[in-house]
């Protein structure tokens, strides 16, 4: 140990050297993080690996600061001109990488974009479909008619990037990848791609806002810890996400680094498959069943009894976890304060599976990703070992986030660990795509990986997005997540996780709820 620790702080020293004299003409950030994006298409894939990347070259018309407060963006303003007429007034003077003007026809074009991707794996559309009618008014003027009142529409609008309509309109995911087309009016233009190694920028000096620190900028993909520490170690990066759980104290303590965390707006929980039949569920001799037993609420109730999830949060993500029971933040608008996290109970486990008709409990296989979320293989270890202490014996699987996550959106697995960040300010579009009945045409339930459907959830859930009075709205999208939550378990909240960056001595950072790592809040200290 004595020997390890002096060997870091002579690496921190030959490295901190050399990084003070890069520092110094404000040249390059390098910046490491523990996502792999596939793409740097803005419209491709809903995930917000890839929306945290695109976000340094596209930008949207309304965006959320790092509390996730709405905030203007490409719109200087917006207003309703009755219950479902939107106006918003773009920025004048705002340029595409290639200086050509932003326009209302743009903004129309890439509302339209995402429902042209066909092979999407988890789409835009979501955002889009309460949106009936677009009209440019003028250059600079865009009206957006909903069938209903949707007050949520600029939340909604927070995921939507706007591309240039002149380069993007005859454009593929691969001319985005493959970096052909200067579509974007962000602080920073994509220069290369290299999936799996790294993004990397140039400062767009033409940018309407404040200008970038840096005069270009390296997004490195290292989604192993070991990786990433490394990097940031060794001066290969000045900043780092996602900081390796157990390592924090250390880092706190080293007055060369700095530690930067936030109660993430990202709540972890496990899908539970609500279908006849479900993959991967046996009797404890590993037969399959002729019923799913996961489609009966006490045993999904039982599975969160025999959760402990303090031990998750203390022990196993080292106190980076905040236990929860709700899908909103703490503080977040809609957060249902009368939720609290199911305490341990295996008594009441137990007896709520033999009241089900498994008294014996049954087979069961727990997925997970093990390279996205804090400590995600060690999480499902874990819960794999609680539930088999109850009665369910519990195998586990775990892959990369490409695989798992492919395999997990078409239904093939059944029951797993998926984190998901709920942006906008409030829970009602994470409600919607994770627990609303599947409905394209409505946009619901495009990531309701349980096929959870319940009529009532979903009446609650539409009136509270077109419900214009807040208090009256907060009112409904509690009733809504407790019925979806507490008495139906139609998926287990499990925590929050705590977001942490670290940085070397000379740079500053302003943490995001969102969890995203944007160059734009990195300035030399």
């Amino acid at each position: 140990m004595r020997w390890r620790q002096g060997g870091l702080r002579g690496l921190l020293c030959a490295a901190l050297f050399a990084f003070g004299a890069g520092l110094a003409h404000g040249q390059e950030l390098r910046i490491g993080l523990s996502s792999n994006p596939s793409t740097v298409d803005p419209h491709f894939y809903n995930n917000d690996a890839v929306s945290a990347v695109v976000n340094h070259a596209y930008e949207t018309l309304v965006a959320l600061d790092p509390d996730t407060r709405l905030i203007p963006a490409l719109a200087a303003s917006w207003r309703t001109l009755d219950d479902t007429t939107w106006e918003f007034k773009l920025r004048d003077g705002v340029k595409f990488h290639d200086g050509s003007a932003l326009t209302a026809e743009d903004v129309i074009f890439s509302l339209d974009r995402p429902a042209t991707i066909t092979n999407s794996p988890s789409s835009f559309t979501t955002y889009t479909r309460s949106i009936t009618g677009k009209k440019a008014i003028d250059r600079l003027t865009v009206q957006l008619t909903t069938a209903t009142p949707s007050p949520l529409l600029p939340n909604d609008l927070t995921r939507i990037f706007i591309v240039s309509r002149k380069l993007a309109e005859k454009a593929s995911t691969d001319d985005f990848n493959q970096v052909r087309l200067d579509a974007g009016t962000g602080p920073f233009r994509i220069v290369k791609f290299t999936p799996g190694s790294s993004v990397q920028f140039a400062r767009f000096d033409d940018y309407w806002g404040a200008k970038a620190a840096w005069s270009s900028l390296t997004l490195r993909m290292l989604p192993a810890d070991s990786a990433r520490m490394s990097a940031l170690l060794s001066g290969d990066v000045q900043l780092v996400e996602n900081v390796q759980a157990n390592l924090v104290p250390q880092f706190r303590q080293n007055k060369e680094l700095a530690v930067f965390d936030k109660v993430s707006s990202r709540v972890m929980f496990l899908y539970t498959d609500h279908r006849d039949s479900s993959p991967f569920v046996t009797d404890k001799e590993g037969k399959p069943l002729q019923k799913n037993p996961l489609k009966d609420a006490r045993v999904r109730q039982a599975i969160s009894k025999l959760i402990d999830r303090n031990v998750l949060a203390e022990r196993v993500l080292d106190k980076l976890g905040v236990p929860t029971a709700n899908v909103a933040a703490p503080g977040m608008f809609g957060f249902n304060p009368a939720l609290k996290p199911e305490a341990v109970d295996v008594a009441g486990a137990r007896k709520l599976l033999a009241e089900a008709g498994y008294p014996e409990g049954f087979g069961l296989t727990i997925f997970g990703p093990n390279d996205r979320y804090i400590n995600d293989e060690q999480v499902v270890q874990t819960i794999g070992q609680m539930l088999t202490r109850g009665g369910i014996a519990t195998k586990v699987q775990v892959s990369p986030m490409s695989t798992y996550i492919g395999r997990a959106s078409k239904k093939e697995l059944g029951f797993g660990l998926l984190g998901w960040g709920v942006g906008g300010g409030e829970p009602a579009g994470a409600m919607r795509g994770l627990l609303g009945t599947a409905d394209k045409d409505k946009g619901m339930g495009a990531i309701n990986w349980s096929s959870y459907s319940n009529p009532q959830f979903d009446a609650l859930l539409t009136e509270a997005m077109h419900t214009v009075d807040n208090k009256r709205r907060e009112q409904l999208l509690q009733q809504a997540a407790e019925l979806a939550l507490k008495k139906d378990y139609a998926i287990i909240p499990l925590y929050n996780q705590v977001a942490t960056w670290a940085a070397r001595k000379g740079i500053a950072f302003v943490p995001r709820v969102d969890e995203f790592t944007l160059a734009s809040q990195v300035r030399p200290d």
